[in-house]
Order: structure tokens, then sequence, then C-alpha cells
């Protein structure tokens, strides 16, 4: 069976999304988007594997529609590009719970993203957040999708997906029933690091507010956040050499040549041997100048969440047009009777 491209990739709706989600994966997607068919979703079923209950309930329906208005400001067109979230989707559950039967333990046990969330306390972690690999697998392979675009830390995922989609096709004898899914890394800035520390990963989830450009920021905040960024006492380099062990200039080097979509030596040509305070200022215009409007439409929508939900169950419906036919042809095989 030759399977049709197809790109399916995904956000928790877990805190405000950053210039690191819009540089290593929003840009991309409203690129990939005129290239070949896509599904983007927002994973809230992902998004309850470490905070669920009452208190939580509230804040996760507000960031799924934040995370929505970040896609489709961005540049993410819903009219031909289906945007959902998963908990509307019933399949991803249902799938998830037949791979679940394939995977193997050893398998999860080597997913070192189970370790670092849990930490010293793996007992106390949920089911859900040591088996999400799995519900991931489900995602991508329940629409039968080709391409994923993921980062570094989302790679040894991805392998698993293929191990289980394999093992499916083995099991019930469907040589090609699943595709086996591609890896999809793209763009300069994949790794955009924090302000605070160039040799952590930008993150949602970090305790500082400074480390991170929120896409809700507006320009002030962006302006006083570069400005704080931390740097060294060199001058900016006149080399990719002299940027060894540099990792904060190397990564608002990155910044500024992903956001004004230049090569990163000619970045460095440009403001070789000046000092921080200039290139930030500069980084800071060009950082607003593109966040702007991104952030300004972000708020328009977010002021009528109505159209939000009705743009995510448009998609939610069309994503069933897909998810619906295959798990149907999974239950058969597997020996349900539907």
């Amino acid at each position: 069976m030759k399977h049709s491209p197809l790109v399916l990739s995904g956000m928790q709706p877990t805190n405000t999304l950053h210039l690191g989600n819009y540089l290593g994966a929003l840009k991309n997607w409203v690129r990939m988007q005129d290239q070949m068919p896509c599904l983007f979703c927002v994973v809230d079923m992902h998004a309850i594997t470490q905070d669920a209950g009452y208190a939580h309930a509230a804040d996760l329906t507000r960031s799924t529609r934040e995370v929505a208005a970040a896609y489709i400001a961005a540049g993410v067109d819903p009219k031909r590009t289906p945007i959902f979230n998963q908990g509307q989707v019933p399949e991803h559950g249902e799938l998830a719970w037949v791979l679940n039967c394939v995977a193997r333990l050893g398998w999860l046990d080597r997913m070192t993203q189970f370790k670092e969330k849990s930490g010293k306390h793996k007992e106390r972690a949920s089911v859900g957040l040591y088996t999400y690999p799995v519900l991931m697998a489900a995602d991508i392979l329940v629409y039968r999708a080709t391409h994923v675009p993921v980062g570094e830390d989302q790679k040894q995922h991805l392998e698993l997906a293929r191990d289980i989609a394999a093992k499916f096709n083995n099991d019930f004898g469907a040589p090609d029933f699943f595709p086996q899914p591609e890896p999809v890394i793209t763009g300069t800035a994949t790794r955009v690091m924090s302000l605070r520390d160039g040799a952590k990963k930008m993150s949602k989830t970090d305790e500082s507010d400074a480390s991170r450009i929120n896409l809700t920021d507006d320009a002030d905040a962006i302006a006083n956040k570069i400005k704080r960024a931390k740097t060294d006492p060199l001058p900016l380099p006149a080399s990719k050499e002299e940027l060894k062990d540099r990792p904060e200039a190397e990564n608002l080097l990155n910044i500024y040549a992903a956001l004004a979509g230049q090569d990163r030596d000619a970045v460095i040509a440009q403001f070789a041997g000046q000092q921080f305070s200039g290139f930030k200022t500069a980084l800071a215009d060009l950082t607003v100048s593109k966040l702007g409007p991104i952030t300004a439409e972000m708020r328009r929508l977010l002021a009528d969440p109505a159209e939000i939900d009705r743009i995510l169950k448009n998609g939610a419906d069309k994503a069933r047009a897909i998810a619906t036919p295959i798990m149907d042809e999974v239950k058969k095989r597997v020996g349900f009777i539907i």
C-alpha cells in the first residue's frame, strides 16, 4: 500500500507559546502547508498527564484556545489545513488503547522524557505520563501520517511510533497497514535557547518568565527581555569560530538570523566587533516587527472564543473524516465487532 503524503504535528496547551515555538515549529508549519496536506492539533489529551482535575479544567480550555489562536495568527490557514484539539477526535484514544496492547514495557522504559518529567518520585507519576509516547504514536498513525515535524527531544518518541507501527503490521498480518512516519527537522533555529542560560532550551515551563519571549508579550516586554538577556563581556564575534564556548552570543545571533531570514554568517559579518547593547536594540526592533502582528491577531481571535471553538470543531470534523475509516479497519483487524 502506498500512503499519500500527510503531515501531522501538534503542541501541548500548557503555558503560553513562545519565540522558540514560533521559530522551531509554527514558522515551518506555515511553509509546509504549501507543500503537502497537513493536520495540526492542540494535544489537550497530553496536557493532562501531569495536571488533571477540576482546578486545571478552566486553564486547559483557555490554553487550548490560545494555542489554536497562535496557530492561526502565525499563518496556518484553517480553511485548507484542519486545526483541532485532540480531545474532540475520540479515535486518538481508541487507537492508543490498541497500541498500548501492541507496545512493550521495555520500549517505554527506555523513554528518557518520562525519567526527566517524573523526577525522583516515579511512583507518583500518572500512568498517562508513562504511556503518553503510545498516545503520540496513535496521534500520528490514526491518520496514517507520513511526515512528522519534531524537535531533537521528540525523535525518540517518533522512533517508538515506527516500532509500534511495524509490530502492529506484523502482528495483524498487514505489512503496509501503517506507514513508517518520517521525522521532519527543519529550520536554522529549531532549538532556541533560554535568554537567561544559553545551555538550556527556551521553555514554556521555565520558572523565569524573563527566560523566554512569549507570543503574547507586548513590544515593551520584548525589548526589556532582550535588553536583560544574558551575554558575555566580549564584543560580538567576527567569525563563527569565535562563537566557541559563547552559547548566549550564539543564541542571540541564531534568533536574529532566523527572524531576518538570513544566513547566520551574514549576521555575524553585519555585527562583527560591535557591543551587545547596539545589537540587542536591533534584535528587539526586529523581534517586535515580526511578532507584533502575530500578537495582535491572537488578541483579536481570543476576543471571540466562540469563533475559535467553531474553527476547532470544524477541524475536528475534517480530522475524523480521515481517522474514522482507518480506526474501523483497525477494529476489524483486531477482531472487534462493529
